[in-house]
Parts: structure tokens; sequence; C-alpha cells
């Protein structure tokens, strides 16, 4: 069994170099001379560590001294190894593109996890608390190792879990939920000045993570940020789905989802059209139904419910969807099929390990050194607690966005996929679009997200943030920050890098941006809504019911 295709990518390397043997022993040859000459270099290094600068001796090395060149030797080794075994792929003959980074990733993973780092022996830092402490950091390690799995983390935690609490640390912006179905919670934020502008801002959250991302400690609530600035602002708050939501579909995320929670925030704002914004899959959702409500607009004196739509890190083509691509193939949907069939939702801990593996690197290997290895306590990190609250995706919902959206990339072809009943069509969706990517974005790279702005009609302004998926995105302003966006006009663009070379580096945040491009397209800021409507009163106090499930 290989859902993902690993064996068969390896296979593709070998038979590429079947017809080339001598080339290959060649390359063979050069690897053995490599690594005697690492192993050389490393015993020149040890032999003079007892030596003065003149070449007197000081003494000799002792257990420490030697334990530190095997480790050092063995990283060598692994460099050379890893250097070699890449070349060995990037020039074999005859394979395609796509095969030849699918083999690049795969094999990325198993170096990554044969890193010395990760072991004790070769692992001098390791080896060197473990003496200084007596023992006591394995210990701890070994501890907090039990601990994580005992509590179904195999992979060990990236966050102190009890560090945190939601409602209490986090999620404590001011606010009520004010609707809620089966589906999801929308909370309306209370204002935080005099007046407010009269167009609402509505969050369309991905339903992969908790809601809150945008809303963590005072500091870095994006919440907090846009209401003292004068905006009304709604999240949705996804519900956790179970097996008893094995049939909810990507339809009802986008209309008993996005578009509900889009019509209580336009009645709680006096019939106001909304700036509608969608993070990651929560915008996939919003572009969807961007275009199905311009398939057939509101007839008459009926408004148009969104002035205009935002979209952060979110993937409308899919057809360069980066290293995620290598784990989104027929077969493992076909085996994440069979799995969400049994299950009714495809779980937490798959989609955890999923994008994990993207960034294996720091999210796996060296989260579990620094924890089992060193000792080290899981760090208090409001970002990584959120990161590590992760929930289930309905089966039939999962299946869809699988299939339709990656492996068919239907929703950027003319009438190729329908919707609620309709057609849809992206070139049709003529409302202003604010877009944001971000530059070393591993799961929708910042250039594929860029793909956006020449399949709409609308006017388009880009944004490319600096830094990842998250921390390009959840970006409050500070003096002390040093990071930058790129920001400009780019409808009907198509070639990502010509647009980037035309723009500016802005130092900052680009938060002040799109609070200056959304306040352009508000009226003149008036005295603040209620908190809900006779029809959609408040509930509870927020952060809800729908956050707590786990």
């Amino acid at each position: 069994m290989d859902p993902f295709d690993i064996f068969s990518a390896l296979q593709d390397v070998q038979q590429s170099w079947k017809d080339r043997p001598l080339e290959l022993a060649r390359r063979q040859a050069q690897l053995a001379l490599q690594l005697q000459e690492a192993t050389l270099e490393e015993l020149r290094d040890f032999l003079h560590r007892g030596k003065s600068e003149t070449g007197e001796a000081t003494g000799q090395p002792d257990f420490l001294d030697a334990l530190k060149s095997m480790g050092q030797l063995t990283r060598r080794h692994h460099a050379v190894c890893q250097s070699w075994i890449r070349d060995l792929i990037v020039q074999a003959p005859g394979l395609e593109g796509r095969q030849r980074e699918r083999m690049l990733f795969w094999t990325r993973q198993v170096i990554n996890s044969l890193s010395p780092s990760n072991y004790f022996w070769t692992n001098f830092s390791a080896v060197k608390r473990f003496l200084e402490s007596n023992g006591e950091s394995l210990a701890r390690g070994l501890q907090s190792f039990a601990e994580d799995l005992l509590d179904g983390h195999p992979l060990m935690r990236m966050a102190d879990t009890r560090a945190f609490r939601v409602g209490r640390d986090i999620a404590t912006t001011p606010g009520a939920v004010i609707f809620r179905n089966d589906l999801m919670e929308l909370i309306q934020y209370e204002p935080a000045t005099r007046t407010t502008y009269p167009v609402p801002v509505v969050f369309i959250q991905p339903w992969i993570n908790k809601f809150y991302i945008f809303d963590l400690t005072a500091p870095m609530s994006f919440v907090r940020y846009l209401r003292d600035r004068g905006f009304t602002v709604f999240m949705i708050s996804w519900k956790n789905p179970d097996a008893g939501m094995r049939d909810v579909t990507f339809d009802d995320y986008m209309l008993r989802g996005a578009l509900q929670a889009i019509r209580v925030a336009s009645a709680v704002c006096r019939g106001a059209p909304v700036h509608a914004a969608g993070y990651c899959i929560g915008g996939t959702a919003l572009s969807a139904l961007m275009a199905w409500l311009n398939r057939e607009p509101p007839r008459g004196a009926q408004p148009f419910p969104v002035a205009d739509w935002s979209l952060f890190s979110t993937l409308v083509d899919f057809s360069e969807p980066g290293d995620i691509g290598f784990l989104v193939t027929q077969q493992s949907v076909e085996w994440l099929e069979a799995t969400m069939r049994a299950q009714g939702y495809l779980s937490e801990k798959t989609i955890e390990l999923a994008f994990r593996l993207l960034g294996s690197d720091s999210l796996i290997w060296r989260n579990f050194t620094n924890s089992l290895l060193y000792g080290m306590p899981a760090p208090k990190s409001d970002l990584l607690f959120w990161n590590s609250d992760s929930t289930r995706l309905p089966a039939a919902m999962g299946s869809f966005y699988l299939r339709e959206f990656y492996l068919n990339n239907r929703l950027v072809r003319k009438d190729a996929l329908t919707l609620g009943g309709r057609p849809i069509d992206m070139e049709r969706i003529m409302q202003p679009l604010y877009a944001v990517g971000a530059q070393i974005d591993h799961i929708c790279p910042w250039r594929s997200t860029f793909k956006v702005c020449d399949k709409v009609a609308s006017a388009v302004r880009y944004v490319l943030s600096s830094e990842g998926h998250i921390t390009g995105i959840v970006n409050p302003p500070s003096e002390m920050s040093r990071r930058k966006y790129w920001a400009g006009e780019a409808r009907g663009e198509a070639d990502s890098d010509r647009w980037l070379s035309r723009q500016q580096e802005k130092r900052g945040s680009w938060w002040d941006d799109w609070a200056q491009w959304l306040a352009a397209r508000s009226l003149s800021p008036g005295d603040p809504p209620a908190m809900g409507t006779p029809r959609h009163p408040p509930l509870e106090r927020a952060p809800g019911t729908y956050v707590h499930e786990g």
C-alpha cells in the first residue's frame, strides 16, 4: 500500500539511472571519496584539539572531546549524503518536473528524520545537558514523551497546553454570539470607539482550526486592532464536526455558514453590505460564494450583500499547490476517503500530521529534540497553542474539497463546478478584491495565491507579506517588528515576479494598509450598531460554545 506514491517515486529515480550504470558508479565513487575526506578532516581536527597554536601539547582529548568529534563527523557524513542524494535526484535523466519534486519532498522527510541531532549519542548538546544535569534533562524528556503518548500526541506537543485557556487568556475580546446553527456560531464584537464605520467586517475563518487565530492575546489580536480603528467586527466560529456530520457538504459551509453570517451581520448593521474576509480554506469558500452570488446577483432595490472581499493566504487556482500537492494524490485521496467513510470525518491527528510534514525540520524534529533530548518544557506560545488546537473535517466536505479543488482544480474553470445549484465562474466577480500572500508560505505558496489576480473581473490590490502562512497574516504593527510587505494594483496580472519587480518594499505590517483600504470603501462613521437584532439577540458571551468542543 503506497497512498502517497513514495515507492513509485523511488522507482522512477532508479529507472532513470538504469541506462547509465557507469555514470552512477562514478557518482558512487565520488560519494565514497567525499565521505573519506570528511572523516580525515574530522580526525585531524580531533588530534589538534590537545595542542596550542604553537603546536605544544596542552592535554589529551577526553571522552567529551571524542563524543563531540563523533557527533561532528556524523553531521558531516549526513550533509555529504544529503547533498549527494539531492544531486542524484535533481540530475536524474528523463524525470518530469513534478516527479522530481515529489521525490525530493519525500527524500527530505527521510533525511530530516535521520539527522544526527535527533539521536542522543550523536547530539553533543544533549549529552552535555545530560551530564551537567545528572541525567535530569533526559528524564524530563522521557516523562514528557510518555505523557504526550498517553494523551494521543505521538509527535510531541508543540506548545504548553496548560498555559492558556480559551476565553481567559486568549479569545478574550468582548462580544456575544448572536446567531447559531448546527454548523457555526456568529460572534459580534463590542465596539471600542464612540463612532464606527457602517460597513462591518465579517471574517470567514478556516474550519481546520479554531477561529481565535485572529483573537490571540491582546497584542496579537486582529479583532482588537480593527475595533480600535472603528470597525464593527463579526467572526464565524465553526462547530468541530463529529461522525453525525459526515454528510455536511462544501455547499453547507458556503451557504449555511459564510452566506448566513454575511446576511446576519448586514441585518445588524442596518442592511449595509459587508467587507467579507476569508483566510485559507475560509477564503476558498468565500471565493466560491462570490462567484455564486455574481451568477445571479440581487435584482431591484435589494443590495448586493458584499461591498468588497479580501483573501488571506488563499488558493483559488490549485494547479501549483506547493508541497501539499505531494500529499494529495489520486491514491491518497482514495485512501483518505475510505478512512472518512469509516469514521465519518477526517481526524484532527491526520490533518496535524500532514501540516507538520510540510515543515518537518522545525515542526517535528526540532520539537522532538528540544523536548525529548534536551528536556526543555513546551513553549508558552499563544500561536503554537492555537496551532495545536486542531479540528476534524466532515467526510463529504473533505472528499469534495480534495477532489474538486486539489485534484481537478475546477474552481477556476468556467462553469466546471456547480455549487448551490449554480454553475460558477470566477470571472463574473465584480466586487473589489484585496488579496494577501505570504513570502515563505509552505501551505499556500504566494505565487499560487497571486493567480487570483487574473481570474476575476474586479479591481485587485495584492499584498505580499514577509513570513509564512500564519505569521505573515497574524502580523500586528510593532515598532520592534522587522516585517515588511509589498503592495500594489494587480488586476489582470498573470506574472507574479513581474508584478513584484515593480513594487516598493514597505516596512511594517500590511494591517495598516488593509485598514486604510477598508476605510476608503466605508461611509462616514456614525453610531455603533446594537448588539444583535430582535430576530438575532445575543445568546451568550464570546467566545461562545463551539470553540470549546474537542
